[in-house]
């Protein structure tokens, strides 16, 4: 099975549709805490693409200061050292998008006046969150799942930052919600470490994630 992008074309501003916008902040972006390389080159993209979703979410990394992810609440451990905690593997990440913060802020050119929902994700001190869906122990809701429901939305369209975690596992928990999922591939960036970007790929692959290009997403202007 292949994981290049369907090349069919896709009407995108139906009421069943929404868009969700993961985590374009600040210490995602170049210069921040927690960089994405090239992050910032998808926003002019992502504020494109918006214009034609009735719905649209945000996802915003939201964590207090010394969260469980972080390397430095990890005496002698260092940033992308892998620790196990109750819920499985957790990679410690450099300090990012505290609470209140700069770096936790949107990044400042993502336009999207309309969007109507975000949801901030991580504020769990004691357990990480990738997932716009769930947290990283798979079982704690954010919601999002019954609100897109209560919208009548049956397709999500995931675009952002990182693709191989939080645009990964939002995709593979939509899926778990019985959500059709669209990864818009040029709308996001990946960190791409230790293979982390593979694997991510061939998870949402074989989770029924459908791979396409922003050039599919039709403007109904």
């Amino acid at each position: 099975m292949s994981t290049a992008p369907s090349n069919h074309t896709i009407s995108n501003d139906s009421p069943d549709r929404a868009l969700l916008v993961i985590d374009i902040q600040n210490d995602f972006t170049p210069g921040g805490a927690l960089e994405v390389p090239r992050g910032d080159e998808i926003v002019p993209l992502v504020n494109q693409i918006a214009v034609n979703f009735r719905t649209v979410v945000q996802a915003q990394d939201w964590h207090p200061a010394g969260h469980i992810s972080f390397a430095s609440s990890h005496p002698g451990k260092n940033p992308y050292d892998i620790i196990e905690l109750p819920y499985g593997p957790q990679v410690l990440w450099p300090d990012h998008c505290v609470q209140g913060s700069q770096g936790a802020e949107f990044h400042p050119k993502v336009d999207l006046p309309h969007a109507q929902l975000i949801v901030r994700k991580g504020g769990n001190p004691l357990v990480d969150s990738y997932s716009a869906f769930f947290e990283a122990d798979q079982k704690t809701t954010t919601g999002l799942a019954g609100y897109l429901r209560e919208k009548a939305v049956t397709s999500v369209y995931v675009v952002g930052l990182a693709l191989d975690f939080c645009v990964a596992w939002t995709a593979l928990h939509a899926r778990r919600e019985r959500f059709t999922t669209y990864v818009v591939l040029d709308a996001c960036r990946a960190i791409d470490k230790d293979g982390s970007l593979e694997n991510a790929m061939s998870k949402m692959q074989h989770a029924g994630v459908n791979f396409i290009k922003s050039g599919q997403l039709l403007d109904k202007g």
